[in-house]
């Protein structure tokens, strides 16, 4: 009886501390880089679901790549393309998190739900999907440097 008791309080005490690790890795504020970088990726999203041209040009670096999700590298003309040319239904992201490589540079990743109308002969893309960007500052612009999606799996394989 004792012996359960103990593995109780333990099995609480455990599950109390993982509770507040996780409250406290939400509640992680995010310096004024990081808040820059998902600011940056936001409006991204924003210029993607309105096809904003301008804002692909303004936006996008000179030698901008972008690894699409049939896993095929664009670059130039053809990769901004990529971006602005969609059939956007959805593009919800969420679990943001930027790996800052300098003051000049920042990845910024995240999952994303994605929908878009199916073309003619296909089907629609992975709805799930890991987004990675690679953002640099030239001057005091930030630029989109690269830009990959990768198909993820949800539920069990």
């Amino acid at each position: 009886m004792k012996l359960q008791c103990v593995a109780s309080m333990v099995t609480l005490a455990l599950v109390s501390l993982s509770a507040a690790a996780q409250t406290t890795a939400m509640n992680k504020t995010l310096s004024v880089f990081e808040q820059t970088a998902i600011a940056n990726e936001k409006s991204l999203i924003d210029a993607e679901k309105k096809d904003d041209g301008a804002f692909f040009k303004q936006t996008l670096a000179h030698d901008f790549s972008l690894v699409g999700i049939d896993g095929q590298l664009l670059q130039g003309a053809e990769a901004a393309g990529a971006l602005g040319d969609t059939d956007l239904i959805e593009l919800t992201p969420y679990d943001m998190k930027v790996m800052r490589l300098d003051e000049n540079g920042a990845i910024v990743t995240y999952d994303a739900i994605i929908r878009e109308a199916p073309e003619e002969d296909q089907g629609p893309p992975p709805r799930y999907q890991h987004i990675s960007s690679l953002w640099i500052k030239q001057g005091e612009q930030w630029k989109l440097k690269f830009h990959q999606a990768t198909a993820t799996h949800w539920g069990d394989w």
